[in-house]
């Protein structure tokens, strides 16, 4: 009898256990929905549904509102006791509309409704990212339609966003800043070091954030958060994954993926591959001439020699290979603690940089012989620590320590000339992260501490290639050190129903020390080190409105800064015949302040609309100007008497525009979308004068109709982007006639264009998705503002998605 009592005693036990398993699905297909986000404020927890549409409610008991929301479909809000005699399962219907609903993390660093913060923000989740089926990181943002992307290569990608790039830009991984001290103030491609195939979600958080997120943070944030490690939720351990094969023929894309996750209760993994290979990429047949490739560069019995493109419509040398490594392990040892472990690789082959190698000289040949960047490496190693748990001071906090390794180099060569030049840079990474969340009665509290240390080795060679004869040469960096170490405290109160004021502010102290022994044989410089304390104070207040889902109207102001870094001290950079970059140690951060007000309105079940209106200032701005050294403005280098020039606080800078967007439902599957950007902004030069801002590109957005009954998605889209005149063009701009078209007077300018995509995906069964499209049908030739390789012509992407 004692042994039935004993049985009887673990089967009630287990019995809450298993209730607090819910099972999430579509009303209509019955198939389990993942990215499905729980959350309650009392009690505060969180949970994000796995690959069978299952989430732990162990955190959730007496929860009087319970809300459950997915991009795409409509949220539900029920108690805890509703959904457990619902025995723990619900339906989720498609809405047609994106709803505010979602949980959003970047305005937070926590999980938060969308509607409550008083920015805007975009949101990518991993089922958009399969239906669009982005070739890159890079790719994936600018197929928001809110994203402009530059491209001075195949392999590349540098996002603009509300005037500012590059450096104030800031880029965050799993909550782990990515920016270095040597990232600059010209186009970068680290965000293609990212696998999209990888990516749980992703979020662009428009405007400044360095509140939360530290130095860099001007035009805005963007967050992205990679695949999670599933738990199991009930005794039957989780196991899964997905594959995908990709092909795309205007660069004979191969792409394979895959990834596999396994989770018992305390334990889980995750493991994810990905491998591309990108041939040279083909341009449209319809556009300016002056895109074509007639030409490249062989060296041919010892000497460069000009050859015909048989085919002009093929960039070449533009082909690159790429890998993505991740692995996680977790471990849940309590219902209050998890820990967990992510290494991250990424690698590219090396790659052209095609808008230095279509430069020609005056006399019609070639600038460069060789222009290229080698392998672009990028290694992060994490541990974490979540706990979660009511306490006098937090309800929940988080810890990070990432260790991160960045690789890259350039190596060139001037046409017909011997010295081949390399530059490496090596950057390791090493940050901490304390973050904490305290929630009682209207109040919302958010704090934590943060920590940043880069340490820059740099190191230059060249040789005649003739003979192989060593050439000395400076490197491009001093070896540095980058300190930062950043308080913050974010405040929400709701003051009444429907209204809520949102408070930031963040103290910050950065220091870099920079050695300059290594380059004193070429320069004439009066020291030999340089060391910069300083400290920064930001913050922002913003006021929301919004008394249900269907409608949000936002006011905020913010200020930001960036801290000068090693590329703004202690770069050695030829951007011109006979000009120089040289150091400059007597620097300060530059100031950004803004304002922007927004609304979202859903004035009927089936439209909704928003838009917002923003201005930035920038003050102390770090720019590139005329400088002495010693005395002297010019200085030799290289044999070649240069004209002088450092990054300095010497100008200021102001942005603004209004982003907005349409979306009408049908309510029978269609669904039309419709996003638009228009910015302007100046800046101003050495002379004083005020010249187009260089990182605003013109008016761009894209309008898409789409379609979606039960395993069928699918839809048709323009995108679009207006030009800029010569005179709308930035000073330095207009002085780069290779990147644009030509006018009937002769002066380059950047024409509008416009691309028709169509895509769709059907799901052949539970475990099998088929996706395909051609992108850019008319086959239309266009480059993006300020790029150096031109689109994609027409583009047939096929791809299979393999679920189990």
């Amino acid at each position: 009898m004692k042994y039935f009592y004993f049985l009887s005693w673990i089967l009630l036990c287990a019995l809450p256990i298993r209730s607090q398993v819910l099972t999430i699905t579509d009303v209509e297909s019955k198939m389990p929905l993942d990215e499905v986000s729980v959350w309650s404020d009392v009690p505060s927890a969180y949970a994000l549904s796995n690959s069978r549409g299952q989430a732990n409610l162990g955190a959730f008991e007496g929860a009087a509102a319970i809300r459950i929301s997915r991009l795409g479909y409509s949220s539900l809000t029920l108690s805890y006791e509703a959904l457990r005699q619902a025995e723990f399962k619900v339906s989720m219907r498609t809405s047609g509309l994106t709803t505010q609903g979602v949980v959003v993390i970047s305005a937070s660093r926590w999980e938060n409704p969308a509607r409550y913060e008083p920015a805007r923000i975009a949101g990518i989740t991993r089922s958009a990212v399969q239906l669009m089926n982005p070739q890159t990181a890079a790719d994936m943002l600018a197929q928001t339609g809110e994203v402009f992307v530059q491209k001075s290569q195949q392999g590349g990608g540098s996002p603009m966003i509300r005037g500012f790039a590059t450096n104030r830009l800031l880029y965050s991984v799993d909550g782990v800043r990515m920016n270095t001290a040597i990232f600059r103030g010209g186009n970068i491609q680290h965000v293609i070091s990212l696998d999209a195939l990888s990516l749980e979600s992703a979020e662009v958080l428009f405007g400044p954030g360095a509140a939360l997120y530290g130095s860099d943070a001007i035009g805005a944030v963007m967050r992205f958060e990679t695949l999670r490690p599933q738990f199991a939720v009930g005794d039957k351990p989780v196991t899964g994954g997905s594959a995908t094969s990709r092909y795309a023929s205007a660069s004979n894309e191969i792409t394979l993926h895959a990834d596999v996750h396994v989770g018992s209760r305390k334990w889980a993994y995750l493991g994810s591959f990905t491998h591309s290979d990108f041939g040279d990429l083909r341009m449209g047949r319809h556009g300016p001439d002056e895109y074509l490739r007639p030409f490249f560069v062989q060296r041919i019995d010892s000497l460069d020699r000009v050859v015909e493109n048989a085919d002009p419509l093929v960039q070449t040398p533009g082909g690159y290979r790429q890998m993505n490594i991740m692995q996680k392990l977790a471990w849940r040892p309590n219902k209050v603690w998890q820990i967990g472990y992510a290494f991250h690789y990424s690698e590219t082959s090396s790659f052209g940089r095609y808008d230095r190698l279509i430069a020609t000289q005056n006399n019609g040949q070639p600038q460069f012989a060789v222009w290229n960047y080698g392998p672009q490496t990028w290694m992060m190693n994490m541990l974490n620590a979540d706990y979660n748990k009511e306490h006098r001071l937090f309800n929940r906090f988080s810890l990070r320590v990432a260790q991160q390794e960045f690789g890259e180099s350039r190596i060139d060569r001037r046409f017909q000339q011997q010295r081949l030049r390399t530059q490496a840079e090596k950057v390791q990474a090493y940050s901490f992260n304390a973050d904490f969340e305290k929630k009682w009665s209207r109040h919302q509290l958010h704090y934590g501490l943060e920590g940043v240390w880069n340490e820059v080795r740099s190191q230059a060679s060249a040789e005649l290639i003739d003979d192989g004869s060593a050439v000395a040469v400076p490197d491009r960096y001093p070896r540095s050190s980058w300190r930062s170490l950043g308080l913050y405290l974010q405040y929400r109160y709701r003051i009444a129903e429907g209204f809520f004021l949102n408070s930031a502010i963040r103290a910050t102290q950065y220091s870099l020390q920079a050695d300059f022994t290594r380059h004193l044989q070429f320069f004439p410089f009066d020291f030999s080190q340089t060391s910069l304390t300083n400290e920064a104070v930001t913050g922002s207040l913003g006021l929301v409105y919004s008394k249900s889902e269907r409608s949000r109207m936002y006011v905020t102001l913010n200020n930001a800064f960036r801290a000068p870094n090693v590329d703004d001290i202690g770069k050695i950079f030829e951007f011109g015949d006979a000009e120089l970059v040289v150091p400059n140690p007597n620097l300060k951060a530059e100031t950004a302040w803004s304002a922007e007000v927004g609304f979202n309105l859903q004035p009927l079940p089936w439209m909704r609309f928003d838009a917002g209106v923003y201005y930035t200032y920038l003050e102390d701005a770090l720019v590139r100007r005329p400088y002495r050294v010693n005395g002297q403005d010019s200085i030799v280098f290289d044999g070649v008497l240069s004209q002088a020039f450092a990054i300095q606080n010497a100008a200021f800078a102001r942005v603004y525009g209004v982003q907005g967007s349409l979306e009408v439902s049908s309510g029978t599957g269609f669904r039309l979308l419709s996003r638009l950007s228009w910015q302007r902004g100046e800046e101003q030069m050495d002379n004083g004068q005020l010249s187009p801002s260089r990182h605003v590109p013109p008016m761009f957005g894209l309008t898409r109709l789409s379609y979606k009954h039960r395993q069928l998605s699918m839809h048709a889209e323009a995108v679009y982007s207006a030009g800029f005149r010569f005179k709308q063009l930035n000073i330095e701009e207009q002085i780069k006639p290779e990147l644009y078209a030509r006018g009937a007077d002769g002066l380059p300018f950047s024409p509008s264009w416009y691309s028709l995509n169509f895509r769709f995906q059907y799901s052949l069964s539970e475990w099998l998705n088929l996706s395909a499209g051609v992108e850019n049908l008319s086959d239309q030739r266009y480059r993006t503002y300020s790029s150096g390789i031109a689109a994609a012509g027409r583009n047939l992407v096929v791809a299979l998605h393999f679920r189990f």
